[in-house]
This record gives C-alpha cells, sequence and structure tokens, in this order.
C-alpha cells in the first residue's frame, strides 16, 4: 500500500464506527415505539390529572358551600356531611387564634381549594385537598383525603412503565423481523456480488431477484460489471499487443548495441554513449515487464537482490546529472532479497531515485539499504502538504516541477506496485532538508553486512 506521510493529524479518528443499515431500521422502530409509548403515557397521565382535579375540586365546592348552609341552619350542632372521604371544620371568631396554634397552614391559607402533603407521625405519606371558605365571623374548612387516589396514581405511573417496556420490546422484535425481510435481499445481494468478485466474467445477479428496486439493482451491477470486463479486457490486450509489438524493436536495440560494444578499438566516449544506451534499453524492458504484471494483476516471483538493483540505478542515473554538482551514493548495511522479478524492484526504487534526482539541484542523493527497506534520501527543495498528500496520484507533478518533464505517473506506478506486491511506500520531509523516500518489502529476507562489506 501506498501513502504519503505528512505527519500525523491531530484529531483525526483512527477508526470509526459503521453502523449497519439493519442497526439503522430496528434503532428507528425502537425509538418510534419507545417516543410515541412515553408520549402516549404522559398525555394519559396529564389527562388523567386534570380531570381528577377538575373533579375533586367540583365536588368539594359544592359541599363546602352545603356545609356551610346545614351551619348557618342550625349553628347549634355539626351538621353531617354529604359524601364519605371528607372531614369538615367550622372555626368561630373566638377561636380564630387556637387555629393559629393548631393548624398554622390552614390559618394562612386563602379562600380557595388548596393541595396540602405531608408524612404522619409513623412515616406514611398522606395527601388531602383542603378546601377554604372564610368570614368575618366563621371560617369553614373541608378536607378530601387523597391518600387512596395517591396510591391508585403510584399504580397507574407503574401501569404506564410496564406498557412502555412492554411497547419498547415489541418494537425490538417488530424492528428485527422488519429489518430481517427488508435486508435480506440486500445482504444476499451482496454476498452474491462477493462471491463473484474474483472471477473474470462475474455471474449474472439480476436473475435471482424479483423485479423490485434490489432487482434493479442487480440489474445495473449487471451492467456495469459487464461494461467494467470489457474495458479490462481491451486494456490487458492493448498492453500484451503494445508489449509484444515494443519487444522486438528493443531486442533489435540490444543486440545492436552489444554486438557494437563487442568491437575492438571503441574510443571511451563512443563507448560510454552505447552502454548509456544499453541502460536505457534495460529501463525500457523492466517498465514493459512491470506494466505486463500490473495489467494481468499477476505477482511475478524471484530473488532480487535490492542492493545489485541501487547500484545499478545509481550507475545509470550518474550518466543523466551532467553537469549539476550532485553526488550519487549507496549505503548497503544490509544484504536485502526480496521475492519479486528484477524488473519490478527496478522500476519502483528506479522511480524513487529519478524523482530525487530530478528535484535535487545540488547536495547528494543517498540510497541506503537497510533490513527490509530502502531509503532514498535526497537534499532537495523538500515536501510540502499539498504534495504530501497528492504525489502519489496519477498525473499530479508537484509544486516544485514547473519547469521539469514528465506526465506525473511514475509515483503512481511505484503505488500499483507497491499493492500488489504488499509493500509499502512513504514520503516525508527530511531532518533538515530534501525529502526522504521509505520503500519497505513485506516479503524481504535481510542480512546483515559488516562496515567491510557494506558497498559505499
Amino acid at each position: 500500500m501506498a501513502v504519503a506521510d505528512p505527519g500525523p493529524a491531530p484529531g483525526r479518528k483512527a477508526r470509526r464506527y459503521r453502523r449497519r443499515l439493519r442497526s439503522r431500521i430496528i434503532v428507528s422502530f425502537v425509538l418510534l415505539g419507545f417516543g410515541l409509548t412515553v408520549l402516549f403515557a404522559f398525555l394519559t397521565q396529564e389527562a388523567r390529572n386534570r380531570v381528577e382535579n377538575a373533579l375533586v375540586e367540583d365536588v368539594m365546592n359544592q359541599n363546602i358551600d352545603e356545609y356551610a348552609r346545614r351551619y348557618y341552619v342550625d349553628p347549634s350542632r355539626n351538621p353531617d356531611l354529604p359524601v364519605q372521604q371528607m372531614f369538615a371544620r367550622v372555626v368561630k371568631k373566638d377561636r380564630f387564634e387556637a387555629l393559629r396554634m393548631e393548624e398554622p397552614d390552614w390559618y394562612e391559607l386563602p379562600d380557595g381549594i388548596h393541595n396540602v402533603e405531608g408524612v404522619d407521625e409513623v412515616g406514611e405519606p398522606f395527601a388531602y385537598k383542603l378546601a377554604v371558605r372564610k368570614t368575618p365571623d366563621e371560617w369553614f374548612f373541608l378536607a378530601y383525603d387523597m391518600t387512596q387516589a395517591m396510591r391508585g396514581e403510584a399504580q397507574f405511573r407503574r401501569a404506564i412503565l410496564g406498557a412502555v417496556l412492554v411497547v419498547t420490546l415489541l418494537s425490538v422484535l417488530l424492528g428485527w423481523w422488519s429489518a430481517s425481510r427488508v435486508m435480506s435481499p440486500v445482504s444476499e445481494l451482496a454476498a452474491r456480488l462477493q462471491r463473484s468478485g474474483g472471477d473474470a466474467r462475474p455471474e449474472a445477479l439480476a436473475v435471482h431477484f424479483p423485479d423490485d428496486e434490489v432487482g434493479q439493482l442487480a440489474s445495473a451491477l449487471d451492467d456495469y460489471a459487464a461494461r467494467l470486463t470489457e474495458v479490462v479486457e481491451r486494456d490487458r490486450e492493448f498492453n500484451a499487443d503494445v508489449s509484444h509489438e515494443l519487444r522486438t524493436p528493443l531486442a533489435v536495440i540490444r543486440g545492436a548495441v552489444e554486438l557494437l560494444l563487442s568491437r575492438p578499438g571503441l574510443d571511451e566516449r563512443t563507448r560510454a554513449r552505447l552502454l548509456r544506451i544499453q541502460r536505457a534499453e534495460q529501463q525500457c524492458t523492466d517498465l514493459i515487464s512491470a506494466l505486463l504484471l500490473l495489467s494481468r494483476g499477476e505477482r511475478g516471483h524471484g530473488n532480487t537482490d535490492v542492493g545489485n538493483v541501487a547500484g545499478q540505478l545509481l550507475d545509470a542515473m550518474r550518466a543523466q546529472v551532467g553537469s549539476k554538482p550532485l553526488e550519487l551514493r549507496l549505503e548497503e548495511q544490509a544484504r536485502l532479497v526480496v521475492d519479486a522479478p528484477e524488473s519490478a524492484v527496478s522500476v519502483a526504487l528506479g522511480n524513487l531515485i529519478g524523482n530525487a534526482v530530478k528535484y535535487t539541484a545540488a547536495g547528494e542523493v543517498i540510497v541506503r539499504i537497510l533490513p527490509g527497506v530502502a531509503e532514498v534520501i535526497d537534499s532537495g527543495p523538500g515536501l510540502d502538504g499539498e504534495d504530501a498528500a497528492k504525489l502519489f496520484e496519477r498525473g499530479y507533478r508537484g509544486t516544485h516541477a514547473e519547469h521539469s518533464q514528465g506526465g506525473g505517473i511514475g509515483l503512481s506506478i511505484v503505488r500499483r506496485l507497491c499493492g500488489l506486491y504488499g509493500w509499502d511506500v512513504r514520503l516525508r520531509p527530511g531532518d533538515s532538508e530534501g525529502v526522504v523516500a521509505t520503500l519497505t518489502f513485506g516479503d524481504a529476507s535481510a542480512e546483515a553486512l559488516s562496515a567491510g562489506d557494506a558497498a559505499t
């Protein structure tokens, strides 16, 4: 996998929880059932309280008026109450101050109906409604015991809570059943699509589903898969044809160069030019082989010494440096062998070295071979955040590529090779200047070298 490494992003979550569509449906049913039940319970409780209070207060208003009327008919005796659960009391003018001591709460209450709650001597809660009628000579009190009503309200609340729990449980079951019915064809479609993902020609999906939304989706996927398969086959055929046609002239060039190099008496200038042509031909051959592997999606095998490949690439690059004050150096601290064709290693490492040489005007480019890792270190202009995020994208050439040649596809090829072989490539700014490109080989075997054996 190929990634640019601009540094850790603060606040970025390493992993996000991805909710399944089935879970969303179940949660929706549960929230709907729970919300409706709670709303119904609240409205029912509110309506019950309002109706109960209205009825009780109306009865108490009637009865306290009736109690006062009976008192005035015969003040010498205590009138009978027409309703049970009531306690009535009349306080004459000479007892007002005594009432202040006996019932201070009653003494301060104005006319009307009031709610009184508390705890008795044994710790039992009580509640009653108190109707108050005050005249200059007599104060009338009528208490209606609400203890039973309070207990009934508590039982009603428990019943409502039980109903909420039952309805919520039913919502869970209904949501699970509905989600299973709704998501079953979608899950089947995903499973069939996953099973056919590795086939060159995936099986038709639409024939396994009815003519509904899922069937339409399956039909669209079949059409897309057919068009994609056609494009892939056409691309493979094109790559194979181009590679086949290019191999012949490259073979002719290689043979001609070898023949010319075998001639005696060649001057050094001509020999250097022929060797440069030979290296260019080898680079083309390696690139063709790597592109064929990428087009087929096949891993090639081999025992490739990364240090030897790096040395050859640096020798080839020295001829292209020209007059730039640039030193190319190989630091082989371990012998690194990977299970891949030499062409794949050469293309991946060569693009990294080529970029370092291209963007470094002066200084040095170091290729360091470590256990399982090859590093390309340059002293160029460095790396900014935008480049770090986009350099491996096809066609992106970077902010320092204004006057350089190339189409911005070299690093994208490196990324594809890393994806094919399970390697990892990263770019990061150097410690003081330049860029450090790290190519990590996942299937490499390494052997440490002594200082005398290391190639420098």
